[in-house]
């Protein structure tokens, strides 16, 4: 028969135990007072209240009252007690007891008929006992409850600084699992071998393995590091404390510092078990920045969790996993292996990831059934997942403010180009001129991309204003890709240029709304010459070797390593580049000037045209209708496949070549 869980307090440690001795005093302490009040109460009940008058005075009178007191109390109120010469049962003097007005004819009564009597105020012993009693309880009750009772409050009292903040979660309140989690598949195979270290440590240590003393998760910002360390406490059945790196950071000296030894400690008592810091750099800057030259609080916490993770006390069976989008500041004796062992890259999810995790997304959102999650992946590469969980959260509130029944595809189209480019302005009032002219300037574009060999496939254009741009030309990418090749750059160089050279084909003069594509083209240019080799005149080089301060985080300044003679040549072929790319255009659209004028026309009257309506417009001067689309879809599609056949056909004779070596660094992405 299982045991009864034992309920954890919320930092974790030992579990709480119901407080037996202090509910025994309080019962002690009540059945006391009742014993007393008891006493009291019999007591009083054995005095005979009579009223004054008339029966008090005609016993006065009749010489009946052998002894009489006048007892003042505190509140000022009077009475008299004392015995009559009658007597009980039991032989004793009968008691009395008679509240008396304020009144000076009392005591000229008792004198006249001889009656001994004396003053007796209440003794105030009960009420002095009280008074110096209850402000000592009070005191005695604020110190616990500020000082005491605080200090017993694991991470919550106002005396705990140096408790830890870590709380332990469990499985029934963690229900992410793995099969929640999509894009990052290696990363939840390296995690998976740890957790299953965990649940069967033998089947490892018969190897002579060692468990990992930690892991460090690096990604972009969105990209699941918080959702796999999630993910990792529903799948293991150990205790997971989750705590953040700004958590050890206090306005106390030493409180960083020691909330890590005392993490440790919960850690050691529940081990095996494994404690996520998440946004690990808030403590592990490096401790070398060169800056300030002081021992901080932040240096104080790192010394620690250095110590904790590998020192001469280091338990096994604690693991710790962190996250962070800043490894390149981290101290090198945290990342050493013995304390990070393995680094597991988080990166941005690839083409099948980003439709994986769209289909995660969106199971709570009703849906159309004819939508292609591949497209909408197409058009979204550098989209990290919180990007595609946004992107499906506002396709749902345009279908909901559009009052329809389910998300379409539209609705995802429209959602991806206000998370990229930002919301339609269509509050944007443009005259005829500037609509004329941004459209001759989107065609460019569009055509230039077109015509560009090797350029992506042309998505959509529009002449409606979104974020700062007055219109947009989109492409749709085939697939994920992690080089590019020269060829490829120089067609997007061409296709930057296209609406500078609309302009002045057609209008004669140029005008301000290129200012992002020469900031872009200028940017893969540079990048071009100066990082990637593309230029014949200077070589295969790289000239972007700088220097950066890591206590900033930042480029704070750049130390050149080439002379000024050659910085010139950069220069020079940077624009080189840019003015060969833009003459190229120019002589392709005035090649094409029909075209433009067409695709221009179009974009006046429809304000926005997909890929197919561009390509319709520059193969038979017009758009086709629905029986002219479908069999111009089907011949291509007959033609990809004739192709395809081919292509399978040549592979079949031909034999495959070597692949090439890898090459020393890593793939450049552009």
């Amino acid at each position: 028969m299982e045991q009864e869980p034992q309920k954890q307090q919320p930092g974790g440690g030992e579990p709480q135990r119901f407080p037996v001795r202090g509910l025994a005093m309080w019962l002690l302490l009540l059945a006391m007072t009742l014993t007393m009040f008891q006493v009291f109460k019999s007591g009083q009940d054995s005095e005979k209240r009579i009223p004054y008058h008339p029966e008090f005075v005609d016993l006065v009178k009749q010489r009946e009252v052998q002894r009489a007191e006048i007892v003042l109390e505190v509140s000022g109120q009077q009475y008299v007690q004392g015995t009559l010469r009658d007597t009980d049962a039991q032989g004793r003097p009968r008691r009395f007891r008679v509240d008396v007005p304020f009144s000076d004819g009392l005591t000229d009564l008792l004198v006249e008929h001889g009656i001994p009597f004396e003053y007796k105020p209440q003794n105030p012993y009960i009420w002095s006992l009280i008074s110096g009693v209850i402000p000592f309880l009070l005191i005695i009750g604020l110190l616990y409850f500020f000082f005491f009772r605080q200090m017993r409050m694991a991470g919550k009292g106002a005396m705990s600084f140096g408790k830890s903040r870590a709380r332990l979660l469990t499985r029934d309140k963690n229900k992410i699992t793995f099969g929640q989690v999509a894009g990052i598949e290696e990363a939840k195979d390296e995690v998976q071998e740890i957790i299953e270290f965990l649940k069967d440590p033998k089947r490892f240590q018969k190897l002579g393995g060692r468990i990992p003393k930690g892991v460090l998760l690096v990604g972009p910002p969105g990209t699941g590091k918080t959702l796999l360390a999630k993910a990792i406490a529903g799948e293991a059945e150990v205790p997971f404390f989750s705590i953040s790196g700004s958590d050890f950071v206090e306005m106390f000296v030493g409180v960083g510092a020691s909330r890590v030894r005392d993490m440790f400690e919960q850690g050691k008592k529940n081990a095996p078990c494994i404690i996520f810091i998440d946004e690990i750099d808030a403590v592990g800057r490096s401790r070398f920045s060169g800056i300030g030259g002081g021992h901080d609080e932040r240096e104080q916490t790192l010394n620690a969790l250095l110590v904790e993770m590998d020192g001469f006390d280091t338990q096994e069976g604690v693991i710790i996993i962190a996250a962070t989008n800043r490894p390149d500041v981290l101290d090198s004796a945290l990342l050493r292996p013995g304390r990070f062992d393995r680094q597991i890259m988080i990166d941005l999810p690839t083409l099948e990831g980003r439709t994986a995790i769209l289909k995660i997304h969106s199971k709570k959102v009703r849906l159309e059934d004819d939508l292609d999650f591949r497209r909408v992946a197409r058009g979204t590469p550098g989209f990290s997942g919180a990007d595609l969980a946004n992107l499906i959260n506002e396709a749902a509130l345009l279908a909901a403010r559009e009052n329809a029944d389910r998300v379409g595809m539209s609705h995802l189209e429209e959602a991806r180009d206000k998370v990229r480019w930002g919301r339609e302005r269509r509050s944007r009032i443009m005259d005829d001129n500037e609509k004329e002219l941004t459209a001759y300037h989107e065609a460019g574009h569009a055509l230039a991309m077109l015509f560009s060999e090797g350029s992506e496939p042309l998505h959509k254009v529009t002449i409606i204003p979104r974020g700062q741009s007055l219109g947009s030309t989109m492409q749709l990418p085939e697939k994920d890709r992690y080089t590019e090749s020269q060829r490829k750059l120089l067609s997007m160089l061409n296709g930057i240029m296209g609406g500078r050279a609309a302009e002045e084909i057609v209008f004669g003069d140029i005008t301000t709304g290129a200012y992002s594509d020469l900031k872009q083209a200028t940017r893969i240019a540079r990048m071009m010459v100066c990082e990637w080799g593309m230029s014949p005149l200077l070589g295969p080089q790289s000239f972007g070797n700088r220097e950066e301060t890591l206590f900033l985080g930042r480029e704070v300044n750049r130390n050149y390593e080439y002379s000024e003679e050659t910085a010139r040549k950069i220069d020079e072929e940077v624009s080189r580049l840019i003015t060969e790319a833009y003459d190229h255009t120019l002589e392709l659209l005035k090649k094409h000037r029909k075209e433009l004028d067409l695709v221009a026309q179009y974009l006046l009257e429809r304000e926005t045209l997909d890929g197919r309506d561009v390509k319709e417009l520059v193969d038979h001067g017009r758009l086709l209708d629905e029986v002219e689309r479908a069999e111009s879809d089907a011949k291509d599609g007959q033609a990809d496949d004739a192709q395809d056949a081919k292509a399978k056909a040549k592979a079949k004779k031909e034999p495959v070549p070597p692949p090439l070596p890898a090459p020393e660094t890593g793939p450049s992405v552009a």
